[in-house]
């Protein structure tokens, strides 16, 4: 049956303008991003077939649009329209970010850093420089490679924040793995940060730690 034969409350289109997009799984959400199916398969059909395919929705948007042309029933104008919906989703959590308002929710900081570090193939600790309101400075990746002590130095990120003003900072790193769960290393690195701010009368706000999932509130913790 195809998806105009469905009841009109179970049609993507009209489920999305009935309950909002958070009311559709990922398949219909895709399926509108399809348009039409494959032969044989329906828009929603099609798109579970690519989600279990691609072990998921991040399995399938982290891939480069030249690859998703290579996937069954995308093509180039398909991966055209899924990476500019994702890159829209990246412009506009930045344009939040960038527009000088206070960071009220903790959570869109966490966000931001997911969307900017999950799925690197390596480490990347960065830092979210903020000023006495909390309103959004600059954001800036700072070391590369594995958290240690040897590759995330204090020094740099004080003279950083310096340098931009910062009365308050939040940092993050991504876990390759997908496992956001903190290690000994990522609290000790913490601590560290939070003790050489402090002595320039900077705060740490918070450290993120981006893997699968939502990613892992350091403060919320209790860590920072």
């Amino acid at each position: 049956m195809h998806i105009r034969d469905w009841p009109e409350g179970e049609r993507p289109r009209e489920k999305l303008l009935a309950r909002g997009a958070g009311g559709l799984s990922d398949a219909e959400l895709l399926a509108i991003f399809l348009g039409s199916g494959t032969a044989g398969r329906d828009a929603v059909a099609a798109a579970r077939d690519l989600l279990a395919g691609q072990g998921g929705l991040r399995g399938l948007l982290d891939r480069e649009p030249k690859a998703l042309v290579r996937l069954h029933g995308i093509g180039p104008a398909r991966a055209c329209t899924l990476a500019a919906a994702l890159e829209l989703g990246h412009r506009h959590l930045a344009a939040q970010l960038a527009r000088g308002e206070a960071m009220a929710d903790p959570a869109a900081a966490g966000r931001y850093f997911a969307q900017r570090l999950r799925g690197l193939g390596h480490e990347v600790f960065a830092a979210l420089y903020l000023d006495t309101r909390h309103r959004a400075l600059g954001f800036e990746e700072l070391f590369r490679g594995g958290l240690d002590g040897a590759e995330v130095h204090p020094r740099t990120l004080v003279e950083r924040a310096l340098a931009r003003g910062a009365a308050a900072v939040i940092v993050g790193h991504n876990h390759p793995s997908g496992n956001p769960e903190p290690s000994a290393a990522d609290r000790a690195v913490t601590t560290r940060l939070k003790q050489a701010l402090a002595l320039v009368d900077v705060r740490l706000l918070d450290h993120f730690v981006v893997g699968d999932g939502a990613p892992v509130s350091m403060a919320a913790r209790g860590l920072v």
